[in-house]
């Protein structure tokens, strides 16, 4: 059985902490957003720290989401920001009390190989959604999602997408995240069960060969083939080549499922851009795609 932690309540504390790179800049007003939802805001010591990329080195970044895990006090732990060292610390992480006692872990982009190994190994929900470090530039309709999936509201999103989708309907459980991050856990103890899973994907900074060969490895390990949908979120800041690949990352994508017949939509609002919609990982959700209109419902 999936497990959902308790939503939160105004009062309940929650705590910030870098699992990957440092931040570059001051997330005070983040930290004000949050607590005029009625929260208190716990920062860890990675909030401030530095090691060449990294928001500490490893024995930090791990010990300081340890001690949050473990807390009871904490409600709810959203990561700073993304980039890159996740990986290189969620071996070193016990999920002990946190498996006697889930909490909502929030974060996007590096952090998805948190929240796959949270569904993979530990069968519990977590948010993909916006952070401290990009509310700034975060759309309202984001953060307001972000809220309403931490206080256990509904989610409900729809669009019309200005890329050709397949229609069609289905349920059941989200899962998905960062593609390049998706393919890094491959084979490891934190890969999520793809079959009958609607999958959400995104990414940033990758050129067509890349996205190309990402989902050739997830067709050719018969991931795929086993959806019941796919959401295909943003994929931009791909940089040109000097030779043109010659298909954009939708058509490299398309040209993977074409053969399947569950729905698939594309430009979703999830991934690294201001409206970053908040997902939640292990939810029930409910996908209709008619043309090039778009409905989302996470129960």
């Amino acid at each position: 059985m999936i497990k959902q932690p308790a939503h939160l309540k105004k009062g309940d504390k929650i705590a910030i902490v870098c699992p990957a790179k440092k931040l570059p800049k001051s997330i005070e007003s983040a930290i004000s957003v949050l607590e005029q939802w009625g929260l208190t805001v716990i920062t860890g010591k990675t909030v401030h720290a530095g090691h060449h990329q990294f928001a500490g080195d490893d024995a930090l970044r791990a010990a300081d989401l340890q001690g949050f895990l473990d807390d009871p006090e904490i409600k709810a732990i959203i990561a700073g920001r993304g980039g890159y060292g996740t990986i290189r610390i969620i071996d070193d992480l016990d999920f002990t009390k946190f498996k006697a006692s889930p909490k909502w872990i929030i974060g996007f982009s590096d952090i998805t190989v948190l929240l796959s190994h949270l569904f993979a190994k530990l069968n519990t929900q977590s948010i993909h959604g916006q952070m401290p470090y990009t509310f700034d530039e975060a759309t309202p309709e984001s953060l307001e999602s972000l809220k309403t999936a931490l206080f256990g509201g509904e989610l409900r999103y729809s669009y019309t997408s200005d890329f050709e989708n397949r229609s069609g309907k289905a349920e059941g459980v989200l899962i998905g995240g960062n593609l390049t991050l998706l393919v890094s856990v491959q084979g490891s103890v934190s890969e999520m069960d793809y079959t009958g899973k609607i999958l959400f994907i995104e990414d940033v900074g990758e050129h067509e060969y890349s996205i190309d060969r990402m989902m050739r490895l997830l067709k050719r390990s018969g991931k795929l083939a086993k959806l019941k949908g796919l959401i295909v979120g943003a994929f931009n800041e791909i940089t040109p080549e000097n030779i043109p690949f010659g298909a954009s990352p939708e058509q490299v994508i398309w040209d993977m499922v074409k053969e399947y017949d569950y729905p698939v939509c594309f430009k979703f609002p999830t991934g690294h851009i201001e409206d970053n919609r908040a997902m939640v990982l292990g939810k029930q959700a409910k996908l209709e795609v008619a043309g090039q209109d778009v409905a989302l419902s996470l129960a």
